[in-house]
């Protein structure tokens, strides 16, 4: 008799406090969606959104730092969607899940229950891969997940200014040779822009940034210190490696 072979793998993140179900292939969460949680500024009572939430990672990992806020996690693909679902239940986490794509019309928007200027945080990783330079996965979901149509990130900022209230916060990681593009998208409607670079490798150029924006922002724009997930000798960043195991927070979620 041949052995089954599981379809979903149990990980664990931030040091064992989040365990999360995740397909055993294509789109899986990783640093990324436990850097943007970090980098996120939210408080208990505040309404926070995930766009592109997957199976739930990023704004169950703020759900975890930050006790008693309204999370809403909004996801395309119905079976990632439930994964979410279970997710948040098997963590002890109040969490309502959407099916809904965030290039949507706004009427869908209100229909799920995301009406405008009612919004405290959103959080997303969109979809970054421009087609044009990267070969897509020939898994679907995984290829969905990475690659940009073109003007993913202006339609999902647009998402994002119109749910959030005046003075709310959009938190969002992107890839670093894409900074233009995401600053483009972020010109219209937010300000008060705060930029952390992610390295890979502290000998080579940054591979992410970090970036938080306010709906109406008028601050000049800041660029902080680097973040480094590994050191010159290839070794993890000891300051990192605390924040991905929830002992810490990043700059962009204190100021």
């Amino acid at each position: 008799m041949s052995e089954t072979i599981p379809e979903y793998t149990e990980d664990a993140f931030l040091g064992g406090q989040l365990h999360l179900r995740q397909p055993k292939s294509g789109h899986r969460a990783g640093h990324d969606a436990m850097l943007l949680a970090a980098a996120s500024r939210a408080y208990q009572g505040e309404r926070v959104v995930e766009f592109g939430a997957g199976v739930g990672a990023a704004g169950l990992a703020v759900a975890k730092r930050v006790g008693g806020i309204e999370l809403t996690l909004v996801e395309i693909d119905s079976d990632l969607a439930a994964l979410a679902g279970h997710n948040a239940v098997a963590n002890g986490i109040a969490a309502r899940v959407v099916v809904l794509d965030v290039t949507a019309p706004a009427q869908d928007f209100s229909a799920a229950g995301l009406t405008p200027d009612n919004v405290d945080l959103v959080l997303m990783n969109p979809p970054f891969n421009d087609a044009a330079r990267h070969r897509a996965s020939p898994d679907l979901a995984r290829a969905a997940a990475h690659v940009a149509a073109p003007g993913t990130l202006d339609q999902w900022a647009a998402a994002a200014r119109r749910i959030l209230r005046p003075g709310g916060i959009l938190t969002l990681i992107w890839r670093a040779d894409g900074l233009a593009d995401a600053l483009a998208a972020l010109n219209r409607g937010f300000g008060s822009l705060v930029i952390v670079p992610v390295h890979g490798d502290a000998r080579k150029p940054a591979i992410r940034v970090l970036v938080r924006a306010v709906k109406g922002g008028k601050a000049p724009t800041q660029i902080l210190s680097a973040l480094m997930l590994n050191d010159e000798k290839g070794r993890p960043d000891p300051q990192t490696s605390a924040i991905l195991a929830g002992q810490g927070r990043l700059p962009l979620a204190i100021a």
